[in-house]
């Protein structure tokens, strides 16, 4: 990096994993989000006054943004706008209206187009992701192969339409696809399947970037939650994309799947 960074932070324990990497970054974030950094380090800004955030970012000599956490769409009050964002709100409004690529490549363009450089979380933190191979349990029996397989298929189809990063498949039948609600909800509603309706074969979640999908911003990440969505929803493992998809709390995360029965598996794909 040239100069300083600022961390651009949403929910989640990212963020917070960033600034334990980089204490000397300065924190930013947009009122209303919440956050898990500690009371002090965080500049908040109203999403109407861009330009104040940008005038703030150069006044604390940053060079380098990483956009990073969860975070809702902002609503505009127009009678706020400063000047910058006034200028920009046509074009923000219609992005808002896309999938969330579309949005955060805009949103990626604001910034680079005022001189700075948006860098991905996985570049400034060891070990966020994984290469491929098996990371717990056994590997996937031909069934679960097949559940794989399909679920790759189906994200790869999904993928031009820029909806979710993840699947579950359970004996060739698709549960549910991951929409704005997130991972999180895909499990709870892969839980719900009734018995009936419920194949007896455990599935799968598969989890990986769009095509195309710039990953300096949301890429696709797993954690405890999801392992224990996971446990809830009766599945037999996990895949995600090697190298692609972030694993937060490592090894918290594997320690849970290791107690639920789970296999968790990187492929190049």
């Amino acid at each position: 990096m040239a100069g300083r960074l600022a961390i651009v932070a949403g929910s989640g324990g990212l963020p917070l994993r960033l600034h334990e990497a980089h204490p000397d970054a300065y924190c930013v974030t947009l009122a209303g989000t919440p956050h898990e950094l500690p009371e002090g380090v965080v500049h908040t800004h109203r999403p109407e006054r861009l330009g104040e955030l940008f005038e703030d970012l150069r006044d604390h000599d940053v060079t380098d943004v990483v956009m990073a956490g969860a975070m809702a769409r902002p609503k505009l009050e127009p009678s706020a706008l400063d000047a910058v964002t006034a200028k920009v709100a046509p074009a923000l409004m219609a992005a808002m209206q896309q999938g969330d690529d579309g949005l955060l490549r805009h949103v990626i363009a604001l910034f680079e187009d005022r001189g700075f450089t948006v860098v991905g979380a996985h570049e400034l933190v060891v070990g966020l992701t994984v290469p491929a191979g098996m990371l717990c349990g056994i590997a996937p029996d031909s069934a679960a192969t097949l559940d794989v397989e399909f679920g790759l298929d189906i994200l790869s189809a999904l993928s031009p339409l820029d909806l979710g990063q993840a699947t579950v498949v359970a004996g060739g039948l698709c549960l549910g696809i991951e929409t704005l609600q997130g991972t999180d909800a895909l499990l709870e509603q892969a839980a719900g399947t009734p018995t009936h309706k419920r194949p007896e074969a455990p599935g799968v979640l598969v989890k990986l970037p769009k095509r195309g999908q710039d990953l300096r911003v949301d890429m696709p990440a797993i954690g405890p939650a999801t392992i224990e969505g996971a446990r809830r929803a009766g599945l037999g493992g996990i895949v995600i994309a090697a190298d692609r998809v972030l694993v937060l709390e490592r090894e918290a995360t594997l320690a849970a799947a290791r107690e639920a029965g789970l296999f968790v598996q990187a492929l190049d794909v």
